[in-house]
């Protein structure tokens, strides 16, 4: 793109409502021109300004893990349950005004970054929920997104769309929630037995969570805000006590409060799309004696 200065000369009468003598006036006008590499001419007027990260205004920043236990749940002959506290984040934005034809979306992206997700049988073996490129290093992250609204973790509370030209900045909050809430089989899940084996429950579990705002028509990002934070459970299980009172919780009653970071962290390419870690995931029997066994296989 090249710039072209024109210089335009304008005659001006001056002092006619004094009664003087006409004096003639020449006016010295600067217009500037653009030209772009089609070799067209346009007005610098109409070349406005880009969104930029610093024409956004984050405020009330909040990133917290509810202050409260994992709870155990024994109701099922076939199934244990638990339910981990909720993972919260929420922001105030204030978007500049969009002076072109231009489609933003502000919200939420998280990736899960690591997982350990054991669960015991005695000395029989243990069960694992894995995600195998990111346990082999293949990968540094993998989309938490819904499955239908990638990159974004949600399509309700967790993103906004700002379609332009807007005339006035646009104030808004974008906020999103995650937990965990599965079911554990008590007994061997290969097995046609329902006899109760289960011993012990283990996860951990690690999350990037970034605040971005995108362009969909360029596909450029503006990363407002890296947070990262972890859940971790740990239960211990006596198969042989009655229903309702085999399982209770070990180690840490509460979850470290997630960090927000001073520095931005780029996203992985991986955290952008498909697969996201629920279709990626898969579920081994990993017998004490004998190879491993895929019991449900990636999507």
């Amino acid at each position: 793109m090249h710039g072209l200065i024109v210089l335009v000369l304008v005659q001006s009468r001056s002092a006619a409502l004094l009664h003087r003598p006409v004096r003639l006036t020449w006016l010295l006008l600067t217009i500037t021109f653009t030209c772009t590499a089609m070799g067209c001419i346009q007005s610098i007027a109409c070349n406005k300004s880009r969104i930029k990260r610093e024409n956004i205004v984050v405020y009330d920043l909040s990133a917290t893990i509810d202050h409260c236990s994992t709870v155990i749940e024994e109701n099922s002959p076939i199934v244990l349950r638990y339910k981990t506290p909720y993972f919260k984040a929420s922001a105030r934005i204030v978007m500049p005004p969009i002076p072109r034809n231009e489609t933003w979306v502000v919200g939420w992206i998280q990736a899960c970054t690591q997982m350990e997700f054991y669960n015991t049988y005695g000395d029989v073996g243990m069960s694992s929920w894995e995600l195998p490129q990111l346990r082999e290093g293949l990968v540094r992250a993998i989309s938490d997104s819904d499955g239908v609204s990638y990159p974004w973790y949600g399509n309700t509370t967790e993103t906004v769309t700002i379609v332009g030209p807007t005339s006035k900045p646009s104030r808004f909050i974008v906020s999103m929630n995650d937990n965990f809430y599965p079911s554990v089989t008590w007994a061997v899940p290969v097995s046609e037995s329902n006899t109760p084996l289960l011993t012990n429950i283990k996860r951990d579990q690690s999350f990037t969570t970034w605040l971005v705002a995108l362009n969909t028509t360029s596909r450029e990002k503006i990363l407002l805000h890296t947070i990262k934070w972890r859940m971790r459970v740990d239960i211990s299980v006596d198969p042989s006590l009655p229903l309702g009172s085999r399982a209770r919780l070990v180690g840490r009653v509460h979850q470290d409060q997630p960090r927000v970071l001073t520095r931005m962290e780029p996203i992985p390419p991986n955290a952008m799309g498909r697969p996201n870690a629920n279709d990626a995931q898969v579920l081994m029997w990993r017998p004490r004696r004998g190879p491993p066994l895929v019991v449900i296989p990636p999507k």
